[in-house]
């Protein structure tokens, strides 16, 4: 981790590209691949501009094609947030009104225009009212407020042969003036109308209603600036596994030592210590028969110590999985409530400091068949006020249609009484789909929305890292 400090930014122009398409121009897609094959880094910019020809395969030129692409540090999070309007544009379709769209270009070093920022599309509307544009300051002027910008509007049309209606330049430091509560105006001009007719005034006017300038912080700042990253592991104990002494139990640890379940301790674990300090993490089990008493616990500590439940790092998990093992019976029911709930209490306390000092992380790994499904939905709800997500790995072939029901991917997850969810942070992933992967390829998928989980919680609660990064001046 200590080598991944920087946020870098790639901008990517093409030249002369082959037309692939009969009826109208290519739809060019641009997909940036980055290699780390064993183990190894390759750069995908190794300057600050990359200019290469395209090939349509190896040794084989797709005509004049190139492309350039050019990487920036990012060393400003503050974003742009701009509301724009637009009245009478010019018509510009013969059975309808205009479909205006805007773009906003920077110039770069090389004297070009680089598109910086595309708005939606506003059907038949000559007087339309974009959505509210966020667009990383950065990005938008490279943190110059007196760089040039230039705002295009044009009449979109499906074959990507747009009609420009108008253009502008302003900078930032004249958007500015919209941040006041007075909005600021600017004529759209089209060139070659100007040009042409002495009584030629303008194609419409666009209208700055509001301008902000706020902090946005990255997943990057608020863990470099001081955000401890708890996990917490609970594993399912329950019947339906199968006898962990039979090869066809999910529990059954095979003769090279592990099982899905071991895996999705490693991958995960593997990458979420690095963001943890003291490497001491919780492990549970539920649904299982614990000695002495042999009655059911839904959060058992796998190191049978209740007021120390901690590992030493993802190996001390492993060994308390393994050494737990033959000590217990595999029960019922599966319960994932209290496990949550014991992981939201330390959350909710954590939330009391109001700073961005703690956030959690808890890893279930279940068979998938839940028996208190409406206390989870419950439990969740609850725990999506406090900064924590949770992780759940289906492990076997069971049907895993409530794990996605909780994931809350095709829709707010909502209690029993209609409460619905603050944010999304379930992530649901079933191990099959990796069996014949690198296991890095299950930990990239799982914790894939972690980051932004983390710094919604936060952007939520208004909390900037606990030791903000210093803005670079331009």
């Amino acid at each position: 981790m200590a080598g991944c400090v920087s946020r870098v930014e790639l901008s990517v122009t093409c030249r002369s590209l082959l037309d692939r398409d009969l009826g109208s121009k290519s739809d060019p897609l641009c997909v940036v691949l980055q290699d780390a094959g064993g183990g190894r880094w390759t750069e995908v910019v190794s300057s600050s501009v990359f200019t290469r020809p395209l090939e349509l395969k190896q040794g084989k030129p797709a005509g004049k094609g190139t492309i350039t692409i050019s990487a920036e540090e990012i060393k400003d999070t503050r974003v742009l947030c701009l509301e724009i309007e637009a009245r009478n544009l010019d018509k510009k379709d013969l059975l309808g009104k205009s479909d205006p769209f805007l773009e906003f270009y920077k110039q770069n070093d090389a004297g070009v225009w680089q598109l910086v920022y595309r708005s939606e599309v506003i059907k038949n509307n000559l007087n339309p009212c974009w959505r509210k544009i966020t667009v990383p300051l950065q990005t938008f002027c490279g943190g110059d407020f007196n760089k040039p910008i230039k705002v295009q509007c044009a009449d979109h049309d499906s074959d990507g042969s747009h009609d420009l209606i108008g253009t502008f330049e302003a900078n930032v430091t004249q958007l500015q003036k919209a941040g006041d509560g007075s909005a600021v105006e600017f004529e759209c001009i089209h060139p070659e109308k100007k040009q042409k007719k002495k009584s030629y005034k303008n194609s419409g006017i666009i209208r700055i209603k509001s301008f902000k300038i706020e902090t946005e912080y990255s997943f990057l700042d608020y863990v470099m600036g001081g955000c401890q990253i708890n996990f917490t592991v609970g594993v399912d104990f329950t019947g339906s596994n199968g006898d962990p002494k039979s090869p066809d139990s999910l529990h059954y640890i095979s003769p090279d030592g592990i099982n899905e379940y071991l895996i999705a301790i490693w991958s995960v674990g593997s990458v979420v210590q690095d963001y943890d300090a003291d490497k001491l993490f919780p492990a549970f089990g539920f649904g299982a028969q614990v000695p002495p008493s042999w009655q059911v616990s839904h959060e058992f500590a796998l190191n049978f110590n209740p007021s120390n439940p901690y590992c030493q790092g993802i190996q001390g998990i492993v060994d308390a999985y393994r050494q737990v093992l033959p000590q217990i019976r595999l029960y019922g029911p599966t319960n994932f409530s209290p496990i949550i709930n014991h992981v939201a209490r330390f959350a909710a306390h954590s939330a009391q400091q109001g700073t961005a000092s703690q956030y959690f992380i808890l890893l279930i790994i279940t068979d998938g068949e839940i028996t208190d499904l409406d206390q989870t939905r419950q439990a969740i709800v609850n725990a999506s006020k406090l900064p924590m997500s949770i992780i759940i790995v289906g492990v076997g072939e069971a049907d895993f249609k409530a794990m996605e029901f909780l994931d809350g991917d095709n829709g707010v997850l909502k209690s029993l009484t209609g409460e619905p969810a603050a944010r999304d942070i379930v992530q649901f992933v079933p191990f099959r789909q990796f069996k014949n992967a690198p296991r890095e390829a299950l930990s990239q998928v799982v914790l894939a929305e972690v980051p932004k989980q983390l710094v919604s919680y936060y952007k939520w609660q208004g909390w900037p890292p606990v030791k903000p990064p210093e803005i670079k001046k331009m």
